[in-house]
């Protein structure tokens, strides 16, 4: 990165920037705003912004980004400890937020700037702020603090800006799309991807601020060319999209819909193409990591994968028993996943990066290539890798075949200590209709191996989650 964050921001188009629930911004409108508010913020050391799905938000921390001041996006959601937390370690100068917003007070002590909401005269002054260097900070993203504490990964200017070139090189991203989507805007997949990239871009973000059948039918119809959304969201829209062909067929009419942040089952892959016509393509990254890996817009996608890696990013697996040359044939081609490349973070705020030696970042996800080379991830190495009799099992691999029976809403699987196996596959099912413990089992074998049946099934009415819809295996009742 050589060049400005957002080239786009110096000669704007005279079309639509930013549309949200409660606003929306032209392109020339844009700068008026997010330097007014940067010039307020010049100097500081780090602001943190109260990050609610909406314009304002989005204004705070492009004004941040123009001002060369790092941001630190808070979640709404965050609990009053895990706020506390945040404060404290990122010791931001001050807090953006929408004039008449409640904040919680975790905040109190921080100095408070309200982001301006009216829409200012057209064609005021804009002072303009230099380019910072690539290895300036720009974003401070707290992790979701499922292990430990949340830490704040350092993403730099150019990480953010090597990241969003190679996901447009692999979506054929262009200033001529319209990204749709209804993703929070404390986390990587929201806020980078979903605000920076089509400013990057040049094109357009129209935030549905809720996802549903009936409003990504507007949107698509309105002009929206590409999707972002959760496995939750295109779950749901799938059950929609069953009784309302006439969304079914609009909807179609997107070039593409990407799914992150977990994997997509192949029953819901397999429904939103005979519905829409288009086939979900999958990506995965991490917040330390930015995307790694992405189904391309020009090769048809593999269910059950999320793509090769992206341009100028180098993604290795690493034997399971590396340290202790434990490997075997029960590994089943399974490794772990290491990353390194230009959209790496800078490391932790306040604490070391944890990268080896020469650079690789060890993500903590268990994977396997594919033919193809694509990528294909079974779950976490701590908590989705199941030692059983002998063999190494990928609790998510496990979870996909039993998500392809219709009997199973959900469904979360583990490893709990077994005298004989060392340990027995545990699956937590959310029912949608009811079935027998064995037909699961048995269905399961089917799939695949017989050695990967569950050994118990344990039936609950939900299943923990984080407010990124993120499964806590942590949480469920042993």
């Amino acid at each position: 990165m050589t060049g400005p964050l957002f080239p786009a921001l110096l000669d704007p188009p005279d079309r639509a920037a930013l549309v949200f629930p409660d606003g929306a911004l032209t392109w020339p409108e844009l700068p008026v705003h997010a330097h007014a508010l940067g010039a307020e913020l010049a100097g500081s050391r780090r602001v943190a912004v109260w990050a609610t799905p909406s314009l304002t938000s989005a204004v705070g921390i492009v004004a941040a980004l123009l001002a060369g001041v790092p941001a630190v996006p808070l979640n709404p959601r965050a609990g009053l400890r895990e706020l506390e937390h945040v404060i404290a370690d990122a010791a931001p100068d001050a807090v953006l937020a929408a004039p008449g917003t409640d904040l919680p007070t975790a905040l109190s002590s921080v100095r408070r700037l309200s982001i301006p909401r009216e829409s200012l005269r057209r064609g005021a002054r804009v002072d303009r702020f230099g380019t910072p260097p690539p290895d300036t900070p720009a974003l401070v993203v707290y992790t979701s603090g499922t292990t430990g504490p949340p830490k704040g990964a350092v993403l730099s200017r150019g990480a953010i800006a090597a990241n969003l070139d190679a996901l447009a090189d692999a979506w054929a991203w262009t200033a001529d799309d319209v990204l749709v989507h209804a993703l929070p805007l404390f986390h990587v997949h929201g806020l980078v991807l979903g605000v920076l990239g089509p400013l990057r871009r040049g094109g357009a973000l129209r935030h549905l601020g809720t996802f549903d059948s009936e409003k990504l039918a507007g949107a698509v119809d309105a002009g929206g060319t590409l999707v972002f959304g959760v496995p939750t969201h295109y779950h749901r829209l799938a059950a929609e999209l069953e009784t309302d062909p006439r969304a079914a067929a609009t909807i179609g009419r997107a070039r593409l819909l990407v799914s992150g942040s977990a994997a997509l089952t192949a029953v819901d892959h397999a429904r939103l193409q005979r519905l829409t016509g288009l086939a979900v393509r999958e990506r995965y990254g991490l917040t330390e990591t930015l995307i790694l890996t992405a189904a391309r817009a020009d090769e048809p996608p593999e269910p059950g994968t999320v793509g090769r890696p992206l341009a100028g990013t180098d993604v290795r697996l690493v034997p399971l028993d590396a340290a202790t040359d434990d490997t075997d044939d029960t590994d089943d081609g399974l490794g772990t996943v290491e990353a390194r490349g230009p959209a790496l973070f800078s490391g932790y705020l306040n604490r070391p990066a944890d990268l080896t030696a020469d650079g690789w970042f060890r993500t903590g996800d268990v994977g396997r290539w594919t033919p193809s080379g694509a990528l294909a991830l079974v779950g976490r190495q701590a908590t989705d890798l199941i030692k059983s009799g002998g063999f190494k099992l990928g609790a998510g691999e496990i979870e996909n075949a039993l998500l392809e029976h219709p009997a199973v809403a959900e469904v979360a699987v583990v490893g709990v200590p077994d005298d004989d196996l060392g340990e027995r596959v545990v699956a937590y099912v959310v029912a949608a209709e009811p079935v027998a413990e064995r037909e699961l089992a048995d269905h399961v074998a089917t799939l695949l191996a017989s050695y990967k049946r569950p050994r118990e099934v344990r039936f609950v009415t939900e299943l923990p989650r984080n407010d990124l819809g993120k499964l806590v295996k942590a949480r469920l009742p042993r």
